[in-house]
């Protein structure tokens, strides 16, 4: 006669408590949960649009701000313009993580969407240099959407789900992040590019840059609305009462009680936010170049597109990223594991990257071609690398920390994008005066210098840099 079986486990849940609810649910369903995760998608991809929705038009703003004395100086204007949002995030991204950890996720993502709504409408009216930096700074300071949403999508899925749920933030913010410059492309300087519609004396006329920044933030209030459907996750159990059931023991860390550790000490978590900082830092520098690059006249070693142009290529770039997310990073992610996808994501955007200097001696449709396939696969790769390092972050908390956690990889993330922005076009204004040296002249040197910070980024994923998880590494 064997033993006996020991008893499951009791779990204790507190009625009253959408903490709660939601472990209840993940217990007696095993389904994907659809409703919530088509919930996230939109709220992230609406939020993510205004980041990166100026680049298109960002080289004529500056133009038309009249800030630059010469056409080599406006990247060095365009640069701050671009950092600002990055560098208000970094300054309130913690705060908004602790406030989502004591009030709830939900109210720190509406507000984060009403602040989108008002500021970024106001940057569409900027007249001035100093007002279109201050409405981003704002922005950027008042839209603490990223940390609890990253918690978030973790919370709303089961252990085996978490690789989707991560995905689907990273598929929607990287689908707004390509989007949002396409949105500039096409609605920026709506006069100039259909006089058919619009006239030089009409409000889109006088304010060139207020459609396309009008069009986010309707997006902005229908997403709003959808947050009222929205259920929270965090656990809140003072003055409720008890309920405790038998269960299977789960490996889910909302259950596990253990005491709260200093997040500045736990390595696992901070060397997932080093990593996770450097490949955003290229991303937000590879964002900025490609469109300054595109745009730029031939004579500076560019491409001559317009801003239309540019949207076009970032519209189908966006297009591959929602396929490839959809069907084919939960199997990659299966296969090769969390940390494998991200180190060869990474090592195969390095000749990518180092082709795109050349392609000025295409032209016609061998330019098309290349420069469309090239950005697709890049803005695949880079979805891969963001996901993984997000995964390892948000697995190496309990739920009682994850706002905070977030925040802090926010704002870390945030310190190393606002010096992207900047340097990026500090050092494209540079690369443009120098198109004949002997040593990477022109964008060479660009491309080169971004290429350095994808090889640090693929250098610091593997030991002894990056620590996994140990319950991670156990369910992997």
């Amino acid at each position: 006669m064997g033993e006996a079986a020991s008893p499951a486990p009791a779990k204790t849940y507190y009625d009253g408590c959408p903490g709660c609810a939601i472990e209840r649910r993940k217990e007696s369903s095993k389904g994907i949960p659809y409703r919530e995760l088509s919930f996230v998608g939109i709220t992230t991809f609406v939020s993510s649009l205004p980041i990166t929705s100026l680049f298109p038009f960002l080289y004529f703003m500056i133009q038309d701000l009249h800030v630059a004395q010469r056409e080599e100086d406006i990247g060095f204007y365009a640069g701050f313009l671009g950092a600002s949002y990055m560098v208000g995030r970094a300054f309130a991204s913690i705060f908004w993580g602790m406030v989502a950890d004591r009030i709830g996720r939900k109210p720190v993502i509406a507000l984060s969407l009403l602040s989108t709504i008002v500021f970024n409408t106001l940057f569409g009216l900027s007249v001035k240099y100093w007002m279109a930096i201050t409405t981003r700074l704002l922005l950027g300071s008042l839209n603490g959407f990223l940390a609890p949403i990253k918690a978030y999508c973790i919370e709303v899925c089961r252990d085996e789900q978490q690789a989707l749920g991560m995905s689907t933030v990273n598929t929607a913010w990287g689908l707004g992040l390509i989007i949002g410059p396409a949105i500039g492309g096409y609605l920026a300087q709506p006069a100039k590019q259909y006089p058919h519609i619009f006239n030089d004396k009409s409000t889109f006329g006088r304010f060139p840059y207020l459609l396309p920044c009008l069009c986010i933030s309707t997006l902005a209030i229908f997403a709003l609305i959808s947050c009222i459907w929205l259920p929270e996750t965090l656990h809140k159990h003072t003055n409720l009462e008890k309920v405790v059931e038998a269960a299977e023991p789960s490996t889910s860390q909302e259950h596990t009680e253990s005491p709260k550790k200093s997040l500045l000490k736990n390595w696992p978590l901070m060397s997932s936010i080093i990593t996770y900082s450097v490949f955003s830092l290229h991303d937000t520098a590879y964002s900025e170049i490609f469109s300054l690059w595109t745009v730029s006249d031939r004579k500076y070693g560019g491409l001559s597109f317009s801003s239309k142009d540019v949207g076009q290529v970032l519209t189908v770039a966006g297009a591959c990223l929602l396929v490839y997310q959809l069907f084919v990073y939960r199997w990659l992610d299966k296969i090769l594991g969390t940390i494998n996808s991200t180190r060869i994501a990474s090592a195969l955007s390095i000749p990518i990257i180092a082709a795109y200097p050349f392609l000025t001696h295409l032209s016609g449709i061998r330019l098309g071609v290349v420069l469309y396939m090239a950005a697709m696969f890049k803005s695949s790769l880079a979805i891969t690398r963001v996901s993984g390092t997000s995964l390892l972050q948000n697995n190496a908390v309990p739920q009682g920390q994850r706002g905070a956690a977030n925040g802090i990889a926010t704002t870390f993330m945030s310190l190393f994008k606002s010096v992207a922005p900047a340097g990026a076009g500090i050092i494209f204004s540079w690369a443009q005066k120098r198109q004949h040296a002997a040593f990477f002249p022109g964008d060479q040197m660009v491309f080169l210098l971004l290429n350095l910070t994808e090889v640090l980024g693929l250098i610091l994923t593997f030991k002894p840099f990056l620590a996994v998880p140990e319950h991670y590494k156990e369910n992997r």
